[in-house]
């Protein structure tokens, strides 16, 4: 168990598929050892998923910057896939469906496979399936369609609801084989169609929870192939980038663009701040061919090919720390009144020095999402 708050072994909590056994952890990790005891040792899925502010909680109490909580709350929801998985297929085997007829992988998409996730995440996944012959399909792909219902549905028991737009592994649209998927990509970076790049922006995002990972490293492969030679897809991906505004008017005051807000001085930070700046990230890195996969990474990896210098990606780095951090205290705050934790920051409860850094973090994105679509 990690005892340096700053050190990459953080990421080793959840990394093993038994629950971490907290009683011979050292004193300074005391709030975190309270928050695991309370669970106990093998506690059920739906309990752990529920617990997420308390471990937030706990490794704030810590002194854990909110990104690095953001991705140990992602390395916790891809233990709960691991466990889907192992018990749907469990589940499989005892009902005579027998073991996978083929290697698969199944995916982590959009904010978890960036491991940037918050509080309140629904599931986006997909799942490549290994390459088999034509006349098996029916067979096979009713196993691992049997495998993505089933781990889907635990996943929304445990906690993790359903996608509403059904970007899930239990639907033949994002369950493929890996040259299905090869095909797919071909054919979504070969015309410039908005909802095209809209999936592609949820699909390109992605990381291995579970299978042969080597699955995933052809599909990413294939990706970075084809992306610095799609000039249509890409520069559709950007026009879809400049219509997205930061939460700042003309003026450069803080203001939402009023779509579903609560109330007339609710900020949604993800809409108008996060999603900006990680699209923006995601656009140039696919540019450029960088395989990359999360918002920060991008942006160093900008920085060695010299599309940014080492001040703007600091800049931008502290913007994504700013608005993860913003966004995580109004989502514990909303669970503590009994809310479920959504994507607004209601500027009445932020302090004027979080204004005016907000302002600024919201400027260095507008500017790096202006230099992202003029190079495209």
């Amino acid at each position: 168990m990690p005892v340096n708050p700053n050190a990459s072994s953080w990421r080793e909590l959840f990394a093993a598929d038994a629950w971490p056994d907290s009683r011979t952890w050292p004193g300074m990790l005391l709030p975190l050892q309270q928050a695991f005891a309370a669970l106990g040792t093998d506690p059920a899925p739906q309990q752990t998923k529920a617990w997420q502010p308390r471990l937030a909680q706990a490794l704030l109490q810590l002194d854990l910057p909110p990104w690095r909580i953001s991705q140990l709350l992602s390395d916790h929801n891809d233990w709960l896939y691991r466990r889907a998985i192992v018990d749907a297929l469990a589940e499989m085997a005892q009902q005579g469906w027998g073991a996978p007829p083929c290697g698969f992988c199944v995916l982590s998409l959009g904010s978890g496979g960036r491991h940037e996730s918050l509080l309140g995440p629904d599931q986006d996944n997909a799942m490549i399936i290994e390459d088999y012959p034509d006349a098996r399909h029916t067979a096979i792909d009713t196993w691992f369609q049997s495998l993505g219902e089933r781990f889907t549905a635990r996943l929304h028991d445990y906690g993790i609801p359903l996608c509403n737009g059904n970007v899930m592994a239990r639907w033949p649209s994002w369950r493929k084989r890996s040259h299905e998927w090869q095909q797919q990509l071909q054919l979504w970076t070969g015309r410039r169609v908005v909802k095209l790049v809209q999936l592609s922006n949820i699909l390109l995002d992605f990381a291995p929870v579970y299978g042969d990972a080597a699955l995933a490293s052809g599909l990413r492969t294939q990706a970075l192939a084809l992306m610095p030679r799609a000039g249509l897809f890409l520069h559709e991906m950007a026009a879809l980038l400049d219509e997205t505004p930061v939460a700042l008017d003309r003026f450069d005051r803080l203001h939402g663009d009023g779509r579903d807000a609560p109330h007339a001085r609710a900020l949604n930070l993800k809409a108008q701040g996060l999603l900006v700046l990680q699209g923006a990230a995601r656009l140039l890195a696919l540019r450029h061919g960088l395989a990359a996969v999360d918002t920060r990474s991008r942006l160093w990896a900008l920085v060695e090919v010299g599309i940014l210098d080492s001040a703007q990606a600091e800049q931008l780095v502290e913007a994504l720390n700013h608005l993860q951090a913003l966004l995580l205290q109004a989502q514990l705050a909303a669970v503590a009144a009994g809310r479920a934790p959504d994507a607004w920051v209601d500027q009445e409860q932020l302090s004027a020095a979080d204004c005016s850094q907000l302002r600024q973090s919201l400027q260095a994105i507008r500017d790096f999402q202006r230099l992202a679509v003029a190079a495209i």
